[in-house]
This record gives structure tokens, sequence and C-alpha cells, in this order.
């Protein structure tokens, strides 16, 4: 692929994890961009409520998310897995890790991947419930890390109500996340660590 500028596009390889509220606009954005080879890891089957609060297909209902989300896709940049991240070799061998899932136990494993300069495997976990979201990077602090997964397991989830506290609905919040990541991801692409001066951004 070539650039506008005339020059060959280095094609980055992300990790998704997650096709529901956050994850699949996500996947969707990045598509848009065209220059990354996509993975995307979820083995949740399509709900009749999920229709409305994400980005997913009516005609799915019943079948895994991750093919959902390929529907429109008519390129082979954009993988699925239709399984569980269970262990940290799954996250090897990727530029990015993007966490979309409301599950602790994955945000453990995601950041046991480390921070700062001793990341093994850089990471985002992106986050979102009713009016408030989060981006969150592997730059940020190693001491939030206790904060971060302290609460119950659907604490601060992409299962939470919508912007207005209805439980159904086109959710903003879902769709602010992914936009923010993915603009934080192509900087961070294109100029490193030092071109992407957030570490963590939070939308109230």
């Amino acid at each position: 692929m070539i650039n506008k500028g005339g020059k060959p596009e280095v094609r980055r390889k992300v990790m998704i994890i997650g096709a529901g509220g956050i994850g699949s606009y996500l996947v969707s954005f990045l598509n848009r961009v065209g220059i990354y080879d996509i993975t995307v890891y979820d083995d949740d089957n399509v709900e009749r409520k999920n229709i409305t609060t994400q980005n997913l297909h009516s005609d799915a209902i019943g079948e895994k998310k991750v093919e959902s989300i390929l529907l429109p896709i008519d390129d082979d940049t954009v993988k699925s897995e239709p399984f569980p991240v269970l262990i940290e070799e799954q996250l090897h061998g990727y530029d990015l890790v993007v966490c979309c899932a409301d599950n602790l136990g994955i945000r453990r494993l995601v950041y046991r991947q480390g921070f700062g300069a001793d990341c093994q495997n850089k990471w985002l976990d992106l986050r979102s419930q009713g009016r408030n979201g989060a981006v969150i990077s592997y730059m940020i602090d190693e001491k939030l890390m206790t904060t971060l997964l302290a609460g119950p397991e659907g604490s601060f989830s992409c299962q939470g109500q919508n912007w207005d506290g209805s439980p159904e609905g086109i959710n903003l919040t879902h769709i602010a996340i992914a936009g923010m990541a993915s603009q934080w991801i192509q900087r961070w692409f294109e100029g490193g660590e030092e071109n992407v001066a957030d570490k963590m951004m939070v939308n109230i």
C-alpha cells in the first residue's frame, strides 16, 4: 500500500480483544485507515439487546460477534478468532494489543505485560459506562494498576447504562472512546511515545 506521500505504508498488527460496545466500533474505525492488519478475539454470540448498542447486524442474532463485524469488510486485513483470550502467548506477535473486554481476568492478563519501557507487549485498555469512558495506555504509572483493577467484575464495563441512563439505544460513549482510541493509535504508530502525550484519556 502507498500513502499520500508516495511511500510504502508499513502495516501494523493490532489485536483487539472484545467485539462488543467499544471493540465493534474500533474495528470499523481502524479498518477505514487501511494500514492495519487487525485480529479480533471474542467468543460471544450476538444477542438481540446488542443490536442497538453495538456496531452489529440485526440478521446476525445467534451468530458470533466477530463474524457480524466482518460483514461489511470486503478485504482480508481483518481476521476474526471466535475464541476467548486465556493465556499470555495469545498476546504475542502484535504491535499493539487493545483490550475492549469488560472482564477483569483479561485486563489483568493484559496489565501483566508491563508498563512504560518495561512493557513486553504494548497495550491499551478501553472502558465505558454511562457517560464515562477511558482510554488507558501502558505508559501510565504502574502504581495506578491496583485502582484500575479494583471493583466488581462489571465495574466500568461496556455493559453499563447508556448516555441517557437507558439500557438501550445508540451508546455515544462507546463511539467516543473508540474514536479517541483510534486517533491515539494512529498518532502512536506515526511517531511513537513522543507523539502521544496522553497516557490516559478520560471522557466524561
